[in-house]
């Protein structure tokens, strides 16, 4: 049986746990056997630069935190060496960067994670991963947005243009008809 201290300690990491796969919006569990130590300080490293928070941890005390915030389905995975990886703010980072280092690894796979308090499997995982960055999704959707106004203005701008070129031809076609008038004039008299 293990001492009160050190079950104290297991306590407040269950607590940490739960509080951290609640803030989170999204997560990944990974099962990180056979990866070097240079790969893993360089995986840690991209994660922690996109705002994503990994850590390694002991099955028992994830499926503990997995029970008190009602993500079911997770603790089936939960076998084998364990890492999580959350967001708060992000919903692809972490699928999209350990997608990523999972098909350069082979050894390295993506059990299981959760979207918005839901559980998905591996397929939505890398359907993730497929999507751009936040700020280029942004990005784009700013262009779509734009796009209809900056055709009408291209519109107006190529009328302004066609009518303008117009204008001095027409100036001319009255001048025209004006002498025409006066030239019939005396001839008619």
């Amino acid at each position: 049986m293990p001492s009160a201290k050190v079950l104290e300690q297991k306590k407040q990491v269950v607590a940490q746990l739960v509080d951290r796969l609640n803030a989170a919006c999204a997560g990944v569990i990974v099962d990180y056997k056979g990866i070097t130590v240079t790969d893993d300080t360089a995986l840690r490293k991209e994660l922690r630069e996109a705002g994503v928070e990994y850590t390694v941890v002991k099955n028992t005390l994830l499926r503990l935190a997995i029970a008190s915030t009602g993500l079911n389905g997770l603790e089936t995975v939960l076998d084998g060496t364990t890492a999580i990886a959350t967001s708060a703010d992000d919903y692809v980072a972490a699928a999209r960067i350990l997608s990523k280092f999972a098909d350069t690894h082979k050894n390295f796979t993506i059990k299981n994670g959760f979207l918005d308090g839901e559980v998905i499997d591996t397929d939505k995982i890398a359907g993730l991963a497929k999507l751009p960055p936040r700020d280029i999704l942004l990005a784009q959707v700013l262009g779509a947005f734009q796009a209809p106004i900056a055709a009408f203005a291209r519109a107006i701008q190529a009328i302004i243009d066609k009518d303008g070129e117009e204008a001095p031809a027409a100036e001319e076609a009255p001048a025209a008809e004006e002498a025409a008038p006066a030239e019939e004039a005396p001839a008619a008299e």
